[in-house]
């Protein structure tokens, strides 16, 4: 199974401070059944941004010591990637990374709010060639109290990631109800942990599915691992459109 939202890296994010933590989530992570995660840190979010290049380095040190203690798991580098005006920009000058290297990129809205300028940017990232994800729509407070907050996003070509500790009622019964309306609704598009550590923030990610298919339905379940592979191979994955179709399809612009 693919993991696509993880903080697996050590002292630079708000997941683990020491690589003994790293290497407890790496642990969690074989025992939960995921075999390929992508590492995705926080960059230009207002507490953390951690660099490209301090990306690939850790991640080649974590990958050659997985192998030497031959644990089954393949590390794929990517970005949780904040949402802000220079966003565009920063992509040009390769100071972003995609998840694996793929046309799809981890964006993360504010907690409060939907920017009034998000459209703009997806618009803008479609044109560009790249695919914009929502990163966990159901922990954000804006598309919380008003859902077709998201469903403009989704009309306009964005894509959206549910996060397994939503779905499994760690955060809470409304945001674990709002999960499934929303993936109800055909607006969740991929799955990810969003793993921090082992202890207030980890995987939960087998747990999710269980909950996932006793509130929905197997089918659903299979749809969404099915895309997490589909994307990171830089595939198109399953879309279930809404009714009113948009202008322009995101698989059009990006050809």
């Amino acid at each position: 199974m693919i993991d696509m939202h993880s903080h697996l890296l050590f002292g630079v994010d708000d997941g683990p401070e020491t690589m003994e933590g790293t290497m407890r989530m790496i642990e969690e992570a074989a025992a939960e059944g995921i075999t390929h995660l992508v590492v995705t840190p926080h960059a230009y979010s207002p507490q953390y941004h951690v660099p490209v290049e301090e990306v690939k380095s850790q991640v080649r040190m974590i990958s050659d010591i997985i192998s030497a203690a031959g644990i089954e798991l393949t590390l794929s580098t990517g970005q949780e990637v904040r949402i802000h005006e220079h966003l565009i920009e920063n992509l040009l000058d390769k100071e972003i990374l995609t998840l694996a290297d793929s046309r799809y990129l981890l964006l993360e809205l504010p907690t409060q709010h939907v920017p009034a300028y998000t459209v703009k940017i997806i618009q803008s990232l479609l044109e560009e060639g790249v695919v914009p994800i929502i990163a966990h729509p159901e922990r954000n407070k804006g598309i919380a109290e008003k859902p077709e907050r998201l469903e403009r996003l989704v009309r306009h070509g964005a894509l959206a990631q549910v996060t397994a500790g939503s779905l499994a009622g760690h955060f809470g019964k409304n945001v674990q109800k709002l999960s499934i309306q929303l993936i109800e609704a055909n607006l969740i598009h991929a799955y990810g942990s969003d793993a921090h550590n082992t202890g207030n923030r980890p995987f939960l990610f087998t747990k999710g599915l269980e909950v996932l298919g006793k509130k929905v339905d197997q089918e659903t379940v299979d749809m969404l691992l099915q895309n997490n592979q589909r994307i990171i191979s830089n595939k198109l994955p399953t879309i279930y459109e809404p009714e009113i179709p948009i202008t322009k399809k995101w698989w059009q612009l990006i050809g």
